[in-house]
């Protein structure tokens, strides 16, 4: 019995490691050691069935003698190769010199500021078509709720607290649930591994023993279902808010921009205004395709000057109009404002949250810049400039309080007019930008977490991976937004739909980012639920407002938002009850390894690359497989293309292998791991060399670790032929017998008789060979026929399993599942299309499950 021995009347002992480890022992020996039955945790007892482990599955053999027992900690396959870690992924931004944080600092400006730089366009006028400003004190109570609106929500909530929160650089809802998810087991996909948590971006903070309420709640999240499923449809509601708010930022930001018209020329009417907001817009998205790297250096010092005239302008009317304002920054004016005009300033509460527009594209757009630049940034740019161009407003209405449907254009000196004109259009058209960016990062994290559609994603960036450009949505974003200025073309009804686009995305990260307080950050709990009763409550607050004025038109933006919730939703459940099927439907160990002849199947030379989603198991397609084509590969690995829950898994920890079947069969199952953030950039040439090159890495590591707990038996290669009766049913419905093994060693002919022409040659030099190890031999040998079968050429057998809800299923579920799932599955990017494999390299088959 390899990697034990016997002590002390049956005692066992095994080597130091840290898995547990199954082995046989005689009933006569069998101590009170407890047997695992979980199929999914000993993964098939695939581990334990190479030749170097001496064992085999005897599951179903009823006249066996032995039971297995645990022995004690060994390391598994899978996580041996997880384990080698040369070094945590570094972060994009960490050696970066001074002339490259300035231009940092200008891409920021341009891509994550545009949306809350342009609010002054829009908040006073929409604030006030809600309230009316009869007085000084109004504009002084109004004025007073937008500065601690600023304070509170971007400066406070996202800027110190929410950017920490971050998931290895990565924001957006997606991002956090995938920090949840590193840390309890909440994914409703059951692909989850041992070896995922050894990935060195995955950094886990294990719960501590003092604090009891982190592993109560870690508990709690990982034994209900309802609380898996509650936590995604919050994530999938944030999400859909960030989609929808990526409609309605270019359409708001723009026709603000573009109104500027009414002051500057009298005789323009609104539909001018509307069909030049159009030619923006479309504009506007054909130029996304360029990259956020490109664009924000060419819009940055864009953006800087716009902040610049903010600022300028604030300080201008202050000292030429009333420098009173000042006194807004005592909160007793707030009440004052709400006792006034009590149910108005309520509903004036829609137009001031639009002053903190774009704030969660802080936190989203992330992934382009590193949380300091972003910090430094608002703090010392962005926020004192718009503080200054809201009280620069507030001191011009304060002498004007007619003036107040377009505040901002109205307030700029006459002689500065069009060159602001100019420069508010162009900061308008960046601020668009901000949310198409902050969608594409967020529909990336979703497709690579199984929530959303896959679609083709472009990455515009050879430095930073995490800038891309997704064509599809990028021409469906723009199609709504025209629908949107178009149907809707009155500037306070877009202000409502898209204060509940924004309030949507807010209320969801509030809710993750406490969970993420408790769970990981495990900080006082008086902390956290002062940030979710202050934060959640102002939103609940704004957010009852917006809705009031739903009925205006703004109901198309939730219509939207629902649809798309509908989506990713249909999406990841069809996905999961797929997973959960071909789970199900795989095929047992002794089923592969005895394969009778009657299938006439032969080994060919070559290897042949399976791919399949299943993380463990043998899938039913392999099968599927035997019984239609006349012949496999003399080499085959099961590839599975597996998303894990970290940005990035480096290079060097990609690949884990684990041998399936006895040595003999050249069988083998891989573990591809990608992060959300990854970029698939290799073309199938590379894949090959990269996949290759790790077996060979792995099969001289399993060679080693045989060779330490060798125990001084033979190592044998071929094991018993079992009498078992089994039967194979091919597609056709034909019945084969499973008595004989098929799948026995490959062997070369021509390299058979060669060696025996040769063996005379050999005797002679039997002394000088008989230094040289069996053990060493049979590595070399094997490596040896792995490079003969890759010089004979790769083949990608894709299989393709389809879902089908059965007869007897709610109508329900059969229109969700051969109607809606079947259509997004049939419309979107096929997993080939991220191969590059030429069409003479593929074979595909199909399988329809019944669910």
């Amino acid at each position: 019995m390899e990697g034990s021995e016997r002590e002390n009347g049956g005692t066992l002992s095994s080597v130091d490691s840290t898995e547990s480890r199954w082995v046989f022992q005689d009933e006569e020996e069998e101590e009170e050691i407890g047997i695992d039955e979980d199929d999914d945790e000993n993964e098939d007892a695939e581990g334990l069935l190479s030749p170097g482990n001496g064992m085999m599955d005897s599951d179903d053999d009823d006249n066996a003698e032995q039971r297995l027992i645990r022995t004690g900690p060994r390391i598994d396959s899978f996580d041996v190769e997880a384990l080698e870690v040369p070094g945590a992924h570094r972060n994009d931004f960490e050696d970066i010199n001074v002339g490259k944080r300035i231009m940092l600092a200008f891409q920021t400006l341009g891509i994550v500021f545009g949306d809350v730089g342009t609010s002054p366009l829009y908040t006073f006028s929409v604030m006030f078509s809600k309230a009316p400003a009869n007085g000084n004190e109004d504009v002084l109570g109004a004025l007073s709720l937008v500065l601690y609106t600023l304070i509170l929500i971007p400066l406070v909530k996202y800027v110190l607290i929410v950017l920490w929160a971050n998931d290895d650089g990565e924001g957006g809802t997606f991002a956090l649930y995938s920090l949840i998810c590193r840390h309890a087991k909440v994914s409703l996909l059951p692909n989850q591994l041992p070896s995922d948590a050894r990935i060195s971006s995955f950094r886990l903070k294990v719960p501590s023993a003092e604090l009891e309420r982190s592993l109560r709640i870690k508990e709690r999240l990982e034994t209900s279902l309802t609380l898996k499923k509650l936590l995604l449809m919050l994530v999938l509601a944030g999400t859909s808010m960030v989609i929808a708010d990526g409609v309605v930022t270019p359409a708001m930001s723009v026709m603000s921009a573009v109104g500027g018209l009414k002051v500057g020329v009298s005789g323009i009417k609104q539909d001018e205004v509307v069909m030049i907001s159009v030619a923006f817009l479309v504009i506007l998205f054909s130029v996304q395709r360029y990259g956020t790297s490109k664009v924000g250096i060419v819009v940055g010092p864009a953006l800087f000057i716009w902040f610049c005239s903010l600022g300028c302008i604030g300080i201008y009317n202050l000292v030429k109009y009333d420098t009173r304002v000042l006194r807004a920054f005592n909160p007793i004016h707030i009440y004052y404002f709400f006792k006034r005009n009590s149910t108005k300033a309520w509903y004036s509460l829609g137009g001031c949250l639009l002053c903190v527009t774009g704030s969660e594209a802080m936190f989203a757009d992330l992934c382009y810049f590193s949380v300091r630049s972003v910090q430094l940034t608002f703090v010392f740019v962005v926020l004192p400039c718009l503080l200054l161009g809201y009280l620069g407003q507030a001191a011009y209405l304060m002498e004007n309080h007619e003036d107040t449907t377009q505040a901002f254009f109205s307030s700029v000196p006459s002689g500065a007019f069009w060159p602001v004109f100019l420069i508010s259009n162009i900061a308008a058209l960046i601020a668009s930008r901000t949310m198409t960016t902050a969608t594409f990062s967020c529909i990336k994290q979703s497709t690579a977490l199984g929530c959303f559609p896959r679609l083709k994603i472009i990455h515009t960036s050879r430095k930073f991976m995490g800038q891309i450009y997704i064509p599809v949505m990028n021409w469906f974003l723009l199609a709504f937004s025209l629908v949107l200025v178009c149907t809707i073309s009155s500037i306070y009804e877009i202000g409502n739909a898209y204060g509940i686009a924004e309030l949507g995305v807010m209320m969801m990260t509030t809710i993750l980012v406490t969970l993420v307080m408790l769970l990981i950050w495990q900080i006082n709990i008086i902390i956290v639920l002062s940030f979710a009763v202050i934060f959640l409550g102002m939103e609940l607050a704004f957010f009852s407002s917006v809705l009031w004025c739903v009925g205006d038109g703004s109901w198309i933006i939730l219509l939207f938002a629902v649809v798309l919730f509908l989506i990713m939703y249909i999406w990841n459940y069809g996905s999961k009850l797929k997973y959960e099927t071909e789970v199900k439907k795989k095929m047992s160990m002794d089923l592969l390894r005895e394969l009778g002849p009657n299938l006439g199947t032969v080994r060919a030379p070559g290897i042949g690359l399976l791919y399949n989603e299943l993380a463990k198991g043998i899938p039913a397609i392999f099968g599927h497989f035997l019984t239609t084509l006349p012949a496999v590969h003399s080499m085959i690995i099961f590839v599975c293309i597996k998303y894990v829950p970290v940005p990035v898994v480096p290079q060097s920890e990609r690949f884990l292998f684990r041998r399936v079947c006895p040595r003999s069969y050249h069988i083998f199952r891989c573990v591809a791991r990608y992060g959300y953030k990854d970029v698939r950039k290799e073309n199938h040439q590379t894949f090959e060399q990269l996949l290759i090159e790790s077996l060979e890495k792995f099969i001289r590591r399993e060679a080693q670790e045989r060779s330490l707990e060798s125990d001084g038996d033979d190592d044998s290669d071929s094991e018993e032929e079992l009498s078992f009766s089994r039967v194979l049913i091919a597609p056709n419905g034909s019945v084969y017998s499973l008595g004989v093994p098929l799948l026995t060693e490959f062997r070369d002919a021509s390299k058979s008789s060669v060696e025996a022409s040769t063996s005379e040659q050999v005797k002679p030099e039997s002394a000088s060979s008989s230094t040289v190890s069996d053990a060493e031999q049979s590595l070399e040998k094997e490596l040896s026929f792995i490079h003969r079968a890759k010089e004979s050429g790769v083949v990608y057998l894709l299989g393709h399993g389809d879902i089908r809800a059965r007869k007897d299923s709610w109508f329900i579920k059969k229109l969700v599942i051969n109607y809606f799932y079947a259509f997004l599955r049939k419309n979107c990017r096929r997993g080939i299309a991220n191969l590059s494999v030429p069409h003479s390299h593929l074979i595909q088959v199909g399988m329809t499950y019944m669910v």
